[in-house]
């Protein structure tokens, strides 16, 4: 059997903590920190056998999937959600200057009040790329937590504004099977392994 005649299989693989995930800070194109690049090159685990492996085009996902032994493929459809005048800032500090623009941003799935990119065209960008894996055998994605949330969003079919409801952990595992009808949730957010925060 050809690779393009397999069942989708998806296993989304979130980055490796940075210093903004750490601050909740709007992220930048910042790396992974260097203690966490330590723990995943000792790490001993079974890489799953995969047919493709892709990445983000951001330096933390890059990193994260090449510490664990891979050589991704960049694509710029899983690249995290753009927050433009938001990046490199704390919500915090965000929310004090723009109170109103952040509770629209949780709000309104197509409100973008940051100037980059909404919570409704990122599942947009996300269902085309999801679509596009549904006859690529196993597949294997390094990428951002909004990146997986969505995901999750569309698999379950569950309303956009469920996206804010979903918890995506560093280094963490989720999982979607194509039925030939559908995508199932297989697995959601497991921790790659045990570390300590």
């Amino acid at each position: 059997m050809k690779d393009s005649d397999m069942p989708g299989r998806i296993t989304l693989l979130s980055h490796a903590p940075t210093l903004a995930v750490r601050k909740a800070i709007f992220p930048l194109d910042e790396p992974i920190d260097a203690r966490e690049l330590e723990k995943l090159g000792s790490i001993s685990w079974i890489r799953p056998r995969v047919h493709q492996v892709y990445a983000g085009p951001e330096q933390r996902v890059v990193q994260t999937a090449e510490a664990l032994g891979f050589e991704p493929t960049h694509c710029e459809e899983l690249k995290d959600l753009d927050c433009h005048a938001w990046r490199g800032k704390s919500l915090e500090k965000v929310q004090s200057a723009d109170p109103e623009g952040v509770r629209r941003w949780l709000t309104d799935v197509d409100a973008a009040p940051h100037g980059g990119e909404s919570i409704a065209r990122l599942l947009e960008r996300i269902e085309h790329w999801v679509a596009g894996q549904r006859s690529s055998g196993h597949t294997l994605a390094v990428t951002h937590p909004a990146v997986i949330r969505a995901a999750v969003v569309l698999a379950l079919q569950a309303p956009a504004q469920s996206f804010w409801r979903i918890d995506v952990s560093p280094l963490s595992i989720t999982d979607f099977r194509w039925n030939g009808r559908f995508w199932s949730l297989r697995n959601s957010s497991s921790p790659l392994f045990r570390h300590e925060n």
